[in-house]
């Protein structure tokens, strides 16, 4: 198809890299929102179900269980679909499992939300990570980290709406439902837009080489890193709250903070992350953030009171807010043509890092050793450390502007 034909999709959207970015964008903000509704609630739902702490550990852990099996579905639905039907689906079935935990009648309702809820964000992860690194070729240049930040801002907005409504005394149901109306908003940003690029669209196609056993031994030192980083996310997303609510002695209003804290640590460390990477190269980013991390969680599971712990959970952001973005743009350089079923595989060392995580540090907590679940993972710095040499990969250079990938092409009409 010729460059000097005017080429749009059929709802009537111009092939436009940056209509692409604003699209990926909506969806990472809306998975942000989401997972921070889910796991700065948990203390509400629990004590308004008056679920068991066991319970409440095992729900956690069948969501990232159910995440990883969403992983595959959501490559299954890439490859019939596209990433952008994926995005918006998946971002659509987040919002509506929302509504059905808040306003869940019993136990075993709740729990099937949240499996519903682990499923969807899991496709949602796959697709969002997989557009983002067809963008991120098509632009030639490192921009991972920006999508991170309208992640990391949609938590930050999710758990200081979980904290306000607590203050107004609003129940479960109502706040999870304001939270749904928030992802359901931006769910209808999601738009397709073709991107003006012959390496952004086959990751996307049905038809991919195998990956071969090379290739999953050069994905190793990414998936150690994002184990270790998703290990130290989920014990403190998923138990922030419980723990400034069961041993600093924080109120409901206060305990979802320490998330919003985090995330807030996040947003500033991923806006500065492409210059970081441009200006001092992974190696040094990646190494300097895995020792702030590890600083960090020290100074959370010593914390004497709840606004030290906000602040060393903020500074925790700050720390692995660079290394899942580079770990995953990372990756999927290392296969272009395949990145999606890449990206699928290494959300295996994702998923393995929350569960651990969150089993571990909600195992300890019922037991009243919240403490001693965040001084375990400081030292799995050490790991992160070790595998920074592997953050070298050149940035994948800028794509011809006159082809466009093969999920978008089926949705092209030239104009006249």
């Amino acid at each position: 198809m010729s460059c000097t034909a005017p080429i749009r999709v059929r709802a009537g959207h111009p092939v436009s890299k940056s209509g692409a970015r604003r699209g990926a964008t909506f969806a990472f903000a809306a998975q942000g929102v989401s997972v921070a509704a889910v796991y700065t609630t948990v203390p509400a739902v629990t004590e308004h179900l008056k679920l068991a702490p066991l319970v409440t550990t095992t729900v956690m852990v069948a969501v990232a269980l159910t995440a990883g099996g969403g992983s595959f579905l959501g490559l299954a639905a890439i490859r019939h679909a596209g990433p952008v039907a994926t995005m918006r689906g998946a971002v659509l079935t987040a919002g509506a499992t929302l509504v059905l935990i808040g306003w869940a009648p019993d136990e075993a309702t709740v729990v099937c939300a949240y499996v519903i809820f682990g499923l969807a964000v899991g496709a949602l992860d796959v697709g969002a990570n997989s557009r983002a690194a067809a963008i991120e070729r098509a632009y030639g240049r490192s921009i991972f980290g920006s999508f991170y930040t309208a992640w990391s801002v949609g938590g930050v907005v999710a758990a200081l709406l979980t904290a306000g409504a607590a203050r107004l005394e609003w129940s479960v149901a109502v706040g999870l439902s304001a939270q749904a109306g928030i992802v359901l908003l931006l769910a209808v940003c999601v738009r397709t837009h073709a991107l003006p690029s012959s390496s952004a669209g086959p990751s996307d196609s049905p038809a991919q080489p195998p990956l071969g056993r090379r290739l999953w031994i050069r994905l190793i030192p990414f998936g150690l890193v994002l184990l270790v980083v998703y290990v130290v996310d989920s014990t403190v997303s998923a138990w922030s709250a419980v723990y400034l609510r069961q041993n600093l002695a924080a109120s409901l209003a206060v305990a979802p903070l320490a998330y919003a804290a985090y995330q807030a640590g996040t947003v500033i460390g991923r806006v500065a992350t492409d210059r970081l990477v441009q200006r001092f190269g992974g190696v040094a980013v990646v190494r300097t953030a895995a020792s702030l991390v590890a600083g960090a969680l020290a100074g959370m599971a010593t914390a004497p009171s709840w606004p030290f712990a906000v602040l060393a959970a903020g500074v925790v952001g700050l720390g692995a807010s660079v290394l899942a973005p580079l770990c995953l743009a990372s990756a999927a350089w290392l296969r272009p043509a395949a990145s999606a079923a890449v990206l699928a595989r290494l959300n295996l060392f994702n998923y393995a890092g929350v569960i651990t995580g969150g089993a571990v540090s909600g195992l300890l907590g019922s037991t009243g050793r919240f403490r001693l679940a965040y001084a375990a993972p400081a030292a799995l710095a050490v790991l992160v450390l070790a595998a920074a040499r592997h953050f070298t990969q050149q940035p994948p250079r800028p794509a011809r502007a006159e082809n466009v990938p093969p999920f978008d092409r089926a949705d092209l009409q030239p104009l006249g």
